[in-house]
């Protein structure tokens, strides 16, 4: 068994800002669990060099190369492409000197590199931490999911409800308003939440009525009052039942109406008078409200399906959008779009994720249903003879079965979207930027965008993650990608900046309060400046530099890292016990690597390393 050990109490070479402590001593044991030999092999120890450590202006290679949260990607600006960062990035590689690589006996080449580790890097702006990355553990059923900015206050969609920030409240200690500290939430701004619900999978904000909606797991949407006096937890306003499946998303339109889309492409509307009614009823009537909006609902799917065959994919709504310039509402499935008129609700348009038309719509729902009835009624009562009726309706029943069956192969094919189609194309987010383009984002990376009339102009491949998220404000467009990057485009499609916001998938990205918020997939939520990147951005940086004691907290940890190969026999409690028991107690944290592990043996064998560490 070999077994490295790093003797260095301070981890003090892994600051970017301050000089590297003094070259120390580092040991290297090797012992042999079978043998009852206490022979040591000392290993030589490896310089590595940290010359290629300054920060690479090729994004891709920088940050594959990395696992770290605080690891950056310089950014490339228009505007300011040297600012300050030229000055820092020069004192940096001035300041790094070579770091000793500790590889225990028969470890071969080592890996190790020493992440940066800094108050501020120079290569991203200084961002507002309104919930830092919690640890996993103390989030179970507490995961957040999607985030919505209102102009004073940040909402989050969770696993059992929403939450709410004030953010001008946002430098305040961390507890909960109202409320008592949840564990993993300690540095987080003060935040309250709601009752218990269902998973919460999409967020709307309608200013017009003060409310942010809620799209849920169990089919409801609920709303929630912006101006309230919250308390935790905080209760919901009006609700009702709205599909049978989850809310996947809701959009308002340019009249008032609220947009639903769940699963299998089924789109409903809820017309802005009966919930304008609803909402001005008492409390006390709070169930006739919920029931005058849940009966009101136009189902879309069914009024553009005649004979069955339906002019709109059965793909799940990944997502609505609301033109407010042309007027008219955007559903976007995996693989399909479909483009509505948003006052009259008729079908505009079906096309694919490559422009090409799926189906025409050349007449409204309604008259192709009354062009349905006609011809069942020529069908029906025109005079004609018995062969002729007989072969009419045989030809009449023959079409049917063939649409049908047509369509629900294409439902098949699109539901499935694999075997069919390229899976890589998957549209996964959709924004609509100031000039009244649209843009879609793939799983490939592809940036597509289209104009008001569903057609497409032209791709963009900036990066070669999926697409998460967008977000626009004034002539910028963020983009959030899975890999944790965030870039900033223009209206042109060009890269103007891009940095590590993450290191876990962009899912969400909002503007509100002079912020653009992202949302991590492991719970992290933090706001950059909309002005960054900029000049400021420099001045943050030295200010927050020189007064880094003040807001840092430095730990020393030693580090026992070992390598038990279990395919070769197992380990007796001595040879354990010798191995561990005699360091375990002077390190903080003891990681063991296991090899050659089949079923049941490494549960074994890190019960008995965990029994011997204690």
């Amino acid at each position: 068994m070999d077994d490295r050990i790093d003797d260095d109490d301070s981890d003090k070479e892994l600051s970017g800002l301050t000089s590297l402590p003094p070259h120390r001593k580092a040991h290297s044991y090797s012992q042999q669990l079978r043998g009852a030999s206490t022979h040591k092999r000392h290993q030589r120890v490896r310089k590595h060099s940290l010359d290629d450590s300054r920060i690479s202006s090729n994004i891709e290679s920088s940050f594959y190369n990395s696992d770290s949260d605080d690891d950056i990607f310089s950014r490339s600006s228009s505007t300011n492409p040297a600012g300050g960062d030229e000055e820092y990035n020069d004192n940096e590689a001035t300041q790094y000197q070579p770091l000793q690589e500790f590889v225990g006996a028969g470890g071969g080449a080592g890996i190790f590199k020493a992440p940066f580790r800094a108050s501020v890097h120079p290569g991203r702006p200084p961002c507002l931490e309104l919930r830092p990355h919690p640890l996993r553990e103390t989030q179970v059923g507490k995961f957040l999911r999607n985030i919505a900015c209102t102009e004073t206050q940040m909402w989050a969609g969770q696993e059992g409800g929403v939450r709410v920030w004030e953010i001008k409240n946002s430098y305040e200690p961390g507890s909960g308003l109202g409320g008592k500290v949840r564990r993993g939430d300690e540095d987080a701004a003060p935040f309250c939440e709601s009752a218990d619900t269902s998973p919460t999978l999409c967020l709307a904000v309608d200013n017009g009525n003060r409310l942010v909606w809620s799209g849920h797991k169990d089919g409801k949407i609920r709303s929630w009052k912006m101006d309230q006096r919250f308390v935790t937890p905080f209760k919901e306003g009006l609700s009702w039942q709205a599909h049978r499946g989850p809310v996947l998303s809701i959009v308002l339109s340019s009249y008032g109406d609220l947009w639903s889309g769940s699963e299998g492409g089924n789109l409903k509307i809820w017309p802005w008078e009966s919930v304008e009614k609803s909402l001005s009823l008492s409390p006390e009537e709070r169930h006739m409200a919920a029931l005058l909006v849940e009966r009101s609902f136009i189902d879309l799917r069914s009024q553009v399906t005649v004979n069955g065959v339906c002019s709109i994919s059965s793909q799940d709504v990944k997502s609505l959008l609301c033109d407010h310039v042309r007027g008219r509402i955007w559903c976007a499935g995996p693989l399909s779009f479909s483009l509505w008129d948003a006052r009259t609700k008729e079908l505009l348009k079906v096309f694919n994720i490559e422009g090409q038309v799926e189906n025409r719509v050349d007449m409204s729902s309604v008259q192709q249903q009354d062009q349905a009835i006609e011809d069942e009624m020529k069908v029906k009562f025109v005079s004609t003879s018995k062969k002729e009726k007989s072969q009419t309706s045989f030809l009449q029943r023959s079409r049917n079965a063939i649409m049908g069956a047509a369509d629900a192969v294409r439902r098949v094919a699109t539901k499935g979207a694999g075997a069919f189609v390229d899976d890589t194309k998957r549209t996964e987010a959709l924004v609509q930027t100031s000039d009244g383009m649209i843009w879609s984002g793939c799983t490939n990376g592809l940036l597509v965008q289209w104009d008001g009339t569903g057609t497409r102009v032209q791709d963009f491949n900036r990066h070669p993650c999926a697409i998460q998220c967008f977000c626009t404000f004034g002539t910028r467009l963020y983009v959030g990608y899975v890999s944790g990057i965030i870039q900033v485009l223009d209206l042109e499609g060009n890269l103007i900046a891009a940095w590590v916001a993450h290191n876990g998938p962009v899912i969400k990205l909002a503007v509100g309060c002079d912020y653009v918020f992202s949302l991590a997939t492991h719970g992290g939520l933090r706001g950059w400046i909309i002005a960054s990147p900029g000049p400021v951005d420099n001045m943050i940086r030295s200010e927050l530099a020189a007064k880094e004691l003040i807001y840092t907290r430095r730990h020393n940890v030693r580090i026992l890292v070992g390598t038990w190969n279990v395919g070769q026999g197992r380990a007796s409690q001595d040879s354990l016990s010798s191995w561990l028991g005699s360091i375990a107690s002077d390190v903080g944290i003891v990681v063991v690597g296991l090899q050659e592990v089949e079923m049941g043996a490494g549960f074994l064998a890190m019960s008995a390393a965990k029994e011997t560490v204690g």
